[in-house]
């Protein structure tokens, strides 16, 4: 299944027909029995004393020499904790898939979060909910730094994904490191307004369903002109229409994620 090529700017998807549907999470369930044996355990302890422990997917089959992009997949609050295998679900597992290494070899790190790393509040201004980073997004972006310097990783290609929380605290990483990722894709997170002239150094393709009741879409949706509006600033965003808390299935078996990212980099 391949979903269409994201242009900047604003789009209201469709629900899938039933078959393509079907389809879509027939895939996704392969993608959730896969085995995680070739994600690699490692613990990262931050300047702060705040421990994450990661998981880490290398090239399949490393060039010696060869520089490699660095995917960082941050997760959604459900998979929060200390014991490195919540985090890996789907949405890090279909990193795995042999098509996705053999067409987009890179390393992949699944970092797990001690404790939230994105917190919501709601402004009292205009009554929307509103981003707070956490406390273990500092270490969460050392343990990046940490991995740039230990691996063969192609600087100019650090890309961030997340979800949820994770998508969240995406938006956190973008603006308290604008020069540190070549573009991000947030997928149902919140905002902070007040970030936009430091996110939008960075290429985003915000994801949000429009009957999310977890993670409001409205955020989101006053989001996108503010962010649109900074000079330079590369945005797209996808309104799933009837979409709910999730990533969308047809996405998530497709490479659309990976082709997207792997287009951008920084100068």
């Amino acid at each position: 299944m391949h979903a269409p090529d994201p242009a900047p700017g604003y789009r209201v998807i469709a629900p899938l027909a039933a078959d393509a549907q079907a389809r879509a999470d027939s895939a996704v369930r392969v993608i959730e029995q896969m085995p995680g044996d070739g994600w690699q355990a490692h613990t990262f302890r931050g300047s702060d004393g705040i421990e994450i422990r990661y998981r880490l997917l290398p090239p399949e089959n490393p060039v010696p020499g060869r520089r490699y992009p660095l995917v960082v997949v941050f997760h959604g609050s459900g998979e929060i904790g200390t014991d490195n295998r919540k985090q890996l679900d789907r949405f890090p597992k279909a990193w795995g898939r042999p098509e996705i290494r053999r067409d987009y070899p890179a390393y992949v790190v699944a970092p797990q979060m001690p404790e939230r790393s994105a917190n919501y509040v709601i402004d009292p201004v205009n009554q929307q909910m509103n981003l707070v980073p956490g406390r273990p997004l500092p270490t969460a972006l050392e343990l990046i730094d940490r991995l740039r310097a230990e691996l063969p990783v192609d600087s100019s290609r650090v890309y961030a994904i997340g979800f949820s929380m994770g998508a969240s605290t995406t938006y956190a990483a973008l603006a308290a490191r604008p020069e540190l990722f070549a573009a991000a894709i947030p997928i149902a997170g919140v905002p902070d307004p007040a970030q936009a002239a430091a996110v939008a150094r960075t290429p985003v393709w915000i994801i949000h369903g429009n009957s999310d009741d977890a993670n409001p879409f409205r955020p989101n949706y006053l989001f996108y002109p503010v962010l649109s509006a900074v000079p330079g600033a590369r945005v797209t965003f996808w309104e799933y229409d009837q979409g709910e808390h999730r990533v969308p299935v047809e996405l998530l078996s497709s490479d659309a994620f990976a082709r997207w990212l792997w287009a951008h980099r920084k100068p």
